[in-house]
């Protein structure tokens, strides 16, 4: 048997688990959490740990230079890295809605990339089709 230490990251309280496994990585038992929300975090967070992104992309047009982002649903963490190059290469231009799809599918994982911020254009530009800027 072997124990695992790990601070649960659903709620604020950041429950200390200590999580029990068999010899086969089976959890046997889990102690430290509060709720039983703690107990499910730590199955997941052995079996396939996922995390929701947040990041900017670069904004085009608008009163900030970046624009924040997240993704619709839970990403796999050993994907988080792969993602990140993605939106790395990404700029979108005013006028920008929450909930914009900035990139739609990333890297095959089912996710979306949305805008988690609404941003108007500055100096009259107008978003063509294509996304980007024409000055008026």
């Amino acid at each position: 048997m072997t124990k695992k230490e790990m601070a649960c990251i659903v709620c604020p309280m950041s429950c200390h688990l200590e999580v029990t496994l068999d010899d086969n990585n089976n959890m046997i038992e889990v102690i430290g959490n509060t709720c039983k929300r703690g107990e499910v975090y730590a199955k997941s967070e052995l079996k396939n740990p996922v995390r929701m992104l947040t990041s900017t992309v670069k904004l085009e047009g608008g009163l900030y230079k970046r624009l924040p982002v997240i993704t619709s649903v839970n990403i796999p963490k050993d994907k988080l890295f792969d993602v990140m190059k993605e939106i790395n290469k990404i700029e979108v231009c005013a006028p920008i809605k929450v909930g914009d799809i900035i990139i739609s599918d990333v890297c095959g994982l089912h996710a979306d990339i949305v805008a988690s911020r609404s941003v108007e254009c500055t100096d009259g530009d107008n978003r063509t089709e294509s996304n980007t800027c024409n000055s008026k």
